[in-house]
């Protein structure tokens, strides 16, 4: 029984002189179609965020002045602690943060990066927002 000798050439596995098999993509390539698919992702991203910027600042600004008024409110007509003003809030408001100005009795809320509101305590008014901008 004979066995025929199949050259090393004919496999279809063979390997370049770089090491490679043969047929098997460039690191270079595979790198620059990876960069290729983040520029496509990011790019979709940002074409989503500026279709929805209006609805998204829109929500940003409403957030803040509720937070505001609500902290407002808690804080100078019911006497309670800022802190304790949080928990008024409604679910899904906790990116909203608060501060006061206790000597212009005033609450400033914030939405990151987006919107900014403050509420102003006056006797016989009550709180109001400042106007917007």
């Amino acid at each position: 029984m004979t066995t025929a000798k199949v050259p090393i050439a004919n496999i279809s596995t063979t390997l370049h002189r770089t090491g490679r098999r043969e047929g098997a993509p460039r690191p270079g390539r595979v790198r620059r179609r990876w960069l290729i698919a983040l520029v496509v992702v990011v790019a979709l991203i940002a074409a989503v965020f500026a279709w929805f910027w209006g609805t998204i600042n829109g929500y940003a600004q409403v957030g803040a002045s509720y937070g505001a008024r609500v902290a407002c409110s808690c804080r100078y007509a019911g006497g309670r602690t800022l802190g304790d003003c949080a928990k008024d809030f409604e679910p899904g408001m906790g990116m909203i943060s608060l501060s006061e100005d206790a000597h212009a009795h005033s609450v400033t809320a914030r939405f990151p990066l987006l919107a900014r509101q403050t509420a102003t305590y006056r006797e016989g008014g009550g709180c109001q927002l400042e106007p917007w901008k």
